[in-house]
């Protein structure tokens, strides 16, 4: 069974420095990324899964909260604690959590908005 974390609980545990990855691709974590995300394609989560602590909660996140779901599971098979972020990145900023957002035509990144 995989576990879905809410945005509340989100971001309880990203206030108190949770470990996130983000499993979108590199082009939709520049345009947006909750902050302190590691980016971590989907396609590469398997090859990646010894990056991952085991030590600790590690919550994914993708746009809506499908991929976010694939991800945890493969995680949760390796025996990582990981959850799934419901609703992912959109649900985030919905609820006007901070996203680390590309400076307009630097192709760098300018901080957090909210």
């Amino acid at each position: 069974m995989i576990r879905e974390a809410g945005i509340r609980a989100f971001a309880a545990a990203h206030r108190d420095g949770a470990v996130v990855v983000d499993v979108r691709e590199p082009f939709e974590y520049a345009a947006g990324h909750v902050p302190g995300a590691t980016l971590m394609p989907m396609a590469a989560v398997r090859a990646r899964l010894r990056e991952l602590t085991r030590s600790r909660p590690v919550y994914v996140i993708c746009a809506s909260g499908s991929r976010s779901l694939t991800a945890a599971s493969q995680m949760a098979s390796a025996g990582i604690d990981a959850w799934s972020v419901a609703g992912g990145t959109s649900a985030w900023a919905a609820a006007g959590g901070p996203l680390v957002t590309p400076a307009a035509g630097s192709g760098q990144e300018a901080g957090v908005r909210r």
